[in-house]
């Protein structure tokens, strides 16, 4: 998949840039205000009991700060933070190496936890809950298990996709938060404290309309501010106003809704190759040549939410506000 810059996946110069973007500490962490507070409730109470914070488990679309708010738990507790992927967890001796380096209290931060094999999942079940792993030695009549205890910890897991976790793995998480997509007001505070950080003097009506386009995603909108900077900087700008903004978004080829050409392309090719649906995941991912677990994870998302998209019993459909906007 070609990278874009409304993608909610990170490339490795894209991570360098949003860790000096992060929030340092939860009041710096705006919007998702349920969530911060159960999550603030459950660090004070792990610290006042001196003992590992509950696991949890955080679900939602990717870029609205998961990744950060486990950062900042690990911080809070005064705890190592150990960040790995699901799906490079491969086979069971991958997770339990994992496990057995962990120290008292670490937080360990598990990326796309629904992609996890189930034989490697089936080893946190008893991880969680006992703090213990169980590992099966021999076969057959001869095999025997042995036992090794872990040193407590907590487990957070996210999830774009909380549906396809199995149900033993999803009861052993004693929260489930879930973070929603942020309204542009949110995303204007946000905007701000970062132009801040970056030295960029950014106008009011600038910072509405890279909010009004982001997705409702604040690691869209960072990757946006920084291609405006570079517009600016590039134009001469000291200041930068509505129409760098709008400038530079239609370089980025993001429309008035902050969709880019892969985005029209799907609701183009429901319209035209299928009348507007209802049409099929897989006869789509076919017809656009792209990945199914894709355009279900990255692009659905925000399609569903803005109301273009159409899910019905028959397949995807388009609305009437999709077929007015790709006129």
């Amino acid at each position: 998949m070609t990278e874009r810059v409304v993608s909610g996946d990170l490339n490795s110069v894209d991570r360098e840039q949003e860790a000096q973007l992060r929030p340092q500490n939860f009041s710096e962490f705006i919007g998702q205000n349920k969530v911060i507070d159960n999550i603030d409730l459950m660090v004070k109470s792990a610290l006042m009991r001196k003992s590992a914070m509950d696991h949890v488990l955080l679900s939602g679309p990717p870029g609205l700060g998961k990744t950060s708010l486990a950062m900042l738990i690990a911080k809070a507790l005064g705890s190592e933070l150990h960040l790995v992927s699901g799906p490079a967890i491969e086979k069971k001796g991958d997770i339990a190496a994992v496990l057995t380096n962990l120290k008292p209290r670490d937080v360990l931060f598990i990326d796309e936890i629904h992609r996890m094999h189930i034989t490697v999942e089936e080893i946190l079940y008893s991880a969680m809950e006992d703090f213990r792993l169980d590992i099966l030695i021999g076969q057959g009549a001869s095999a025997r298990t042995m036992q090794i205890d872990l040193a407590p910890f907590t487990l957070i897991g996210a999830t774009t996709r909380s549906g396809l976790l199995s149900n033993p793995l999803r009861d052993r998480f004693m929260a489930h938060l879930n973070f929603d997509f942020y309204e542009p007001k949110m995303l204007a505070k946000i905007l701000f404290n970062n132009s801040l950080k970056m030295g960029i003097d950014l106008s009011e009506n600038a910072k509405m309309q890279i909010a009004q386009r982001s997705r409702g995603t604040p690691r869209i909108a960072n990757r946006i501010l920084r291609r405006v900077r570079d517009f600016a900087l590039v134009n001469h700008s000291k200041t930068i106003e509505l129409k760098e903004v709008e400038a530079a978004l239609s370089l980025l080829d993001i429309d008035s809704l902050g969709l880019d050409s892969m985005d029209r392309k799907i609701l183009t090719v429901m319209k035209h190759y299928y009348q507007g649906g209802p049409v099929g995941i897989e006869a789509l991912a076919a017809t656009l040549g792209e990945d199914k677990q894709t355009i279900e994870e990255v692009y659905e998302p925000y399609l569903l939410k803005e109301g273009l998209l159409l899910r019905t019993p028959r397949g995807r459909a388009l609305s009437e506000k999709a077929i007015n906007h790709i006129l």
